[in-house]
């Protein structure tokens, strides 16, 4: 099972979990879990108005041997205009854009996606449960 919690912070609001929205499925081969502005093709919506994040932006898919992979989709744009990082304890990874990371398995983190123009970022949180 992976567990995922969103977070939507703005400026002043740092620190807060109000809002916080989530979302699970279960850790099966081809399950696929996404983050993005579009509700329709994503379990976790951001805002419409931030678009530093794409429709489908982050895609969480479950691998054959149940790990899970977090992949940062290509947009419509050539360059981003977000940041995007992996967090596991002490360790931060940028994740590239269009680039496939592996989740720990059974471990925990954020992904946080950073808007490159304003203090705004998506904070995803995971928990791989085995």
């Amino acid at each position: 099972m992976l567990e995922l919690t969103m977070a939507t912070v703005s400026g002043a609001d740092t620190g807060a979990t109000a809002g916080m929205t989530m979302a699970e499925a279960p850790s099966e081969p081809g399950t696929v879990l996404r983050v993005g502005r579009d509700g329709g093709l994503c379990r976790l919506a951001t805002p419409d108005d931030w678009l530093f994040v794409s429709r489908v932006h982050l895609e969480f898919v479950c691998g054959p041997d149940g790990t899970w992979q977090l992949t940062w989709l290509r947009g419509s744009q050539p360059d981003p205009a977000s940041e995007v990082r992996l967090v596991v304890g002490p360790h931060v990874q940028p994740v590239g854009y269009g680039a496939t990371v592996a989740l720990p398995r059974g471990g925990s983190g954020e992904i946080v996606v950073q808007d490159r123009t304003a203090p705004r970022s998506v904070n995803v949180g995971f928990y791989h449960e085995l």
